[in-house]
């Protein structure tokens, strides 16, 4: 194999996982259990949480649901952040890797 097979075959392996991962984030996944149900999309961020008790008030109920939204995602883009920064040293020379 030459090397232009070689860098053609990789190009286009990285595209065909750029479409699998853009086509996992637009789908929606929900986790349920006993009080909780979450969706979250496919790139991991959380869209919707509903409280399954109904003994708190709707307005108390809607403000616990967005603040554990809120920071649910804040924690998630901080572990991100933090993978980045330690993976992207790995991947400068891959544009588009990581």
């Amino acid at each position: 194999m030459n090397m232009n097979m070689i860098m053609q075959q990789a190009q286009k392996m990285q595209k065909d996982m750029q479409k699998a991962q853009e086509e996992v984030s637009k789908q929606i996944f929900t986790g349920k259990q006993e009080l909780v149900e979450v969706e979250v999309t496919g790139d991991k961020r959380i869209k919707k949480i509903n409280i399954l008790n109904k003994n708190i008030t709707s307005e108390d109920l809607e403000i616990l649901e967005d603040m554990i939204l809120l920071a649910t995602n804040d924690a998630l883009d901080q572990a991100d952040k933090k993978m980045e920064e330690k993976l992207g040293k790995f991947g400068k020379g891959f544009p588009g890797l990581f």
